[in-house]
């Protein structure tokens, strides 16, 4: 699933991302001009160590 264009809709699908979180992916994505690599994931609030983990090899930016 792409980062830069997944809705929040299809975020929440993924393990451990709520409604919540997958609005603050959307809103960081906003912010900061969408992700250059999924490794940015981690600056956005929500997302620690082990999420981070759990999503790395789902997501593409």
């Amino acid at each position: 699933m792409s980062l830069n264009t997944a809705t929040v809709e299809q975020l929440d699908t993924l393990p451990g991302v709520g409604p919540v979180l997958a609005r603050h992916i959307v809103d960081h994505r906003a912010e900061h001009g969408g992700f250059r690599s999924v490794g940015e994931l981690r600056e956005v609030n929500g997302i620690g160590e082990r999420r981070f983990a759990e999503l790395e090899r789902l997501v593409r930016p």
